[in-house]
């Protein structure tokens, strides 16, 4: 299967709002990691700079890295909100 990972930065604003930045869009999970060692030491992405494990974390501020399979829907039987 071909997939892309989708790399975000997110932080939440003082007002409670989430801030979230889409870093990019690599062909391998390795090219993400490259990335966030490229931008992590940079203004704002500095101050939350770990990649989010969402087993272990409390916070969900950080990089997010997820793999999104090409040609593939999501959400394709839609969803609930609660």
């Amino acid at each position: 299967m071909n997939s892309v990972f989708l790399l975000q930065h997110l932080h939440t604003l003082p007002s409670g709002v989430d801030d979230v930045k889409i870093i990019g869009i690599y062909s391998t999970k390795d090219a993400a990691l490259a990335a966030i060692s490229r931008v992590k030491l940079q203004n704002g992405f500095n101050d939350f700079p770990e990649l989010v494990n969402y087993e272990l974390d409390m916070s969900d501020e950080g990089f997010h890295l997820n793999e999104f399979i090409l040609d593939k829907d999501n959400w394709s039987e839609g969803y609930v909100t609660i």
